[in-house]
């Protein structure tokens, strides 16, 4: 059995189709990643997932138990960082921790709290409001929060889109030492992204989407080595070789997708 599991699941928005009949199963402590051009389905895909919309039909499971809505073994990051406005990044993180049941009083929660905020390289914004941080530190904030909830599954929305080269290098090799230090008890993680590169960094596998409506056009195990960097990723062969692959099947999967819209009748 797998551990999380979907089965010819349909959704669409308004009418319009984004997933049909779709079928796709992750095991326990693999590190997925999904690409594809705008509107194939990703972010449906992670909110499915998450339990916070439901299928047409079909059915979603994690380790044999029915989706039934969100729940404390699935933490989730989301593209628009969905932080409370009102409360500093320590005590935004810190309800996170109140709400998994983790630390017994508010000054422990708040100490693990910082921990995770020092993970993201931002403890010395812990005190401050989301509103006083950029898009890219708020982002950071809320990879923390689903962390410090150390759930066995996180679902991640383009966790590292709003950050700069630097920043995002860095974040990547916390994120890949994070799953890879798990050993045996390794996270399983649903990882969107746009971007190439990125996905072969740090996925176990990529998963390549088509649009109109979301379907599996191509599945790839990454068979780069670990322990893995940012650095050593890059400068191995077998990384170019993948990318430039990926990228060849990532434009035609495009190409397609504007043939379709520029051609429906």
């Amino acid at each position: 059995m797998s551990y999380l599991s979907i089965q010819n699941v349909n959704f669409a928005y308004d009418g319009e189709v984004v997933l049909d009949d779709f079928s796709l199963t992750i095991e326990q402590g693999e590190f997925v990643s999904v690409i594809g051009p705008s509107g194939c389905g990703k972010s449906t895909l992670l909110r499915l997932l998450a339990g916070l919309i439901f299928p047409l039909k079909g059915s979603l499971a994690v380790d044999g138990s029915p989706i039934s809505g969100p729940g404390l073994d699935r933490a989730v990051v989301f593209q628009d960082y969905s932080l409370f406005p009102w409360m500093n990044c320590r005590d935004n993180v810190a309800l996170a921790l109140e709400q998994a049941g983790i630390g017994a009083t508010r000054a422990l929660r708040r100490r693990i709290a910082e921990n995770y905020i020092d993970m993201v390289d931002l403890r010395a914004s812990a005190g401050k409001l989301p509103g006083e941080l950029s898009g890219g530190m708020r982002q950071r904030i809320a990879i923390a929060r689903a962390l410090a909830q150390n759930a066995p599954i996180l679902l991640m929305d383009e966790p590292f889109g709003a950050l700069d080269e630097i920043t995002r290098a860095n974040q990547q090799d916390m994120l890949l030492k994070l799953w890879q230090d798990g050993g045996s008890k390794s996270k399983t993680i649903l990882f969107v992204t746009h971007d190439v590169e990125e996905a072969l960094i740090l996925s176990t596998r990529v998963i390549l989407l088509g649009a109109h409506p979301g379907r599996i056009v191509h599945q790839l195990t990454v068979d780069l080595p670990h322990p893995r960097s940012h650095i050593s990723v890059l400068n191995n062969r077998r990384f170019t070789e993948l990318r430039s692959d990926l990228l060849d099947k990532l434009n035609r999967v495009v190409t397609e997708c504007m043939e379709r819209m520029e051609y429906e009748p």
